[in-house]
């Protein structure tokens, strides 16, 4: 067999001993992009108007029962 072979062979033995060790980083960088993007829209609804009445309301509800 010639010397390129072997080395072929063996990088390829090589490649698929490793397995996708570096994809945990990327799905982690994707998952935290989507997180704050999640955040981000959640913050926006919150923020509106209507939203923002309901809540106050809901809390004041909740602080003005006598117990």
């Amino acid at each position: 067999m010639k010397k390129s072979t072997i080395r072929l062979r063996a990088l390829v033995r090589e490649l698929r001993h490793r397995g996708e060790a570096g994809m945990t980083t990327a799905e982690y960088a994707v998952g935290t992009i989507a997180a704050c993007a999640f955040a981000a829209v959640l913050l926006a609804i919150l923020k509106s108007g209507a939203v923002k009445g309901v809540v106050t309301s809901v809390i004041t509800t909740a602080l003005s029962v006598s117990l």
